[in-house]
């Protein structure tokens, strides 16, 4: 049994806390007899994800709304989750945190949600109403995740999340025909007819992880900005920093994420970017050029005035790291945010947006506190807090998601795109999932590409 599994048994054997007011560990409904069917995306155990037919959610609580799935996506965060990265993971979970669609039935307190209208989710799950809510910080919500494990661990936990994992709640996910939606009429946001959901999808992540990574750092007027992980999060992130005042990013990764980015950009912004591509440069102590000598060279002798990890913490570059994740000494490499620490100039700011599960270490924490350096954990995106203004964004052009999307896909090939999307084949930067449910393609969408029969 692998450790995401064990993880989960160790969880169950513990039992959970008794804060949720929502049901936990319902990742999918063979369970409940269910006779009706659909079509979704398992994991399987690690490295493996499958396409199969599955209980189709039901109403299980007065305030779950069923969503039929007219649009998903998959994010380098899944990725995490096919490694067995995050634990906690159970065979035949429903994966996918990004997805819109249409309403097909409420429970009896829903109000504010109506049958037949268009809703983006929002990847976390929230109440509305405790401490955390109150004030927008949906992502923590006190009510709807009751994990011991991940209290343990952390010192507190996240809100429930969609389709990623027991440690934060167990429940199905959104890479699927429907979707059970817990507390609907806070976790959905209607989608007006001028917002397609080529654009409107976005809204449940990756456009809110973005501008936060932005927002919670500190990209003012003027500043350097050096963006590691050129994927669709750091993309956008590169997007909302130019639209904060950035006077020059760069981007920090390697092939194709780079050449794509470079073709891509918001073509207003294109002459204030650079590229970095790491492994055409050495790392550690050495006399060779580095991504954090390169950095320096960039900006006057002192680096960036700041730098956001948008990659994430389980890609090891040198063998000590490669060999501590192996064996289990730790859960994440330090390699990326000891770049950024090192790289920025005196008393900058460093903020990480990218998935780190747990410990590292060999991080230098010299450097941090001899020069000022902030380090910033961004947190799980709170969706709620700026979706309503991104929405507004949308609907006046001032941010176009299109650019990030490479592929339209369909959903009965969603365990194919996984394993292109890990090797990055096909420059694979963003997809469209549509389902059988899905509205003919909005203007700008990729076409769409079949991978079966």
């Amino acid at each position: 049994m692998a450790l995401a599994q064990l993880a989960y048994a160790a969880e169950k054997a513990v039992g959970h806390g008794k804060n949720a007011i929502t049901a936990q560990d319902v990742s999918e409904y063979s369970s409940l007899g269910v006779e009706d069917t659909m079509l979704a995306l398992v994991w399987m155990g690690k490295n493996k994800v499958e396409m199969t037919r599955v209980a189709k959610p039901r109403i299980l609580e007065d305030r779950d709304v069923i969503l039929k799935v007219t649009g998903s996506t998959v994010c380098g965060s899944d990725l995490h989750l096919l490694h067995g990265a995050i634990v906690q993971m159970s065979k035949g979970d429903i994966l996918g945190h990004e997805f819109c669609g249409v309403v097909d039935s409420v429970g009896s307190r829903v109000k504010n949600v109506k049958i037949g209208k268009r809703y983006v989710a929002s990847f976390q799950i929230a109440c509305g109403d405790c401490f955390y809510c109150d004030k927008k910080i949906s992502s923590q919500c006190e009510r709807t995740n009751s994990n011991t494990t991940e209290r343990a661990m952390y010192g507190g936990r996240t809100a429930g999340m969609f389709g990623y994992s027991h440690l934060t709640g167990g429940f199905a996910g959104g890479q699927a025909e429907y979707v059970r939606v817990p507390y609907g009429d806070v976790n959905l946001l209607e989608l007006p007819d001028d917002v397609p959901d080529e654009k409107g999808l976005y809204l449940s992540d990756v456009l809110a992880t973005s501008y936060h990574a932005v927002q919670d750092t500190g990209v003012y007027e003027n500043d350097n900005v050096a963006i590691f992980g050129a994927g669709p999060i750091g993309h956008m992130a590169g997007v909302f920093a130019m639209q904060a005042g950035a006077q020059q990013i760069v981007f920090v990764d390697t092939e194709p994420r780079l050449s794509y980015i470079r073709d891509h950009f918001a073509p207003e912004y294109r002459d204030k970017v650079s590229f970095l591509d790491f492994k055409q440069l050495s790392s550690g102590i050495t006399s060779s050029e580095t991504v954090v000598s390169q950095l320096k060279k960039l900006f006057d002798g002192r680096g960036p005035d700041v730098a956001i990890e948008c990659a994430a913490g389980e890609y090891a570059k040198g063998w000590a790291h490669w060999l501590e994740l192996a064996v289990g000494a730790e859960t994440d490499t330090s390699e990326i945010i000891n770049e950024m620490v090192e790289a920025v100039r005196s008393y900058g700011r460093c903020g990480i947006t990218g998935i780190y599960a747990g410990y590292t270490n060999h991080f230098n924490v010299g450097s941090l506190m001899q020069r000022g350096v902030r380090l910033i954990g961004n947190g799980q995106a709170p969706v709620h807090k700026y979706w309503q203004g991104l929405l507004a964004a949308l609907q006046n052009n001032e941010i176009d998601p299109l650019q990030m999307i490479s592929h339209r896909v369909r959903l009965e090939d969603l365990d194919q795109v996984y394993y292109k999307f890990e090797a990055r084949q096909d420059a694979m930067h963003k997809v469209f999932v549509e389902t059988r449910f899905s509205f003919p393609a909005a203007e700008g969408s990729p076409p769409l590409t079949r991978y079966t029969e």
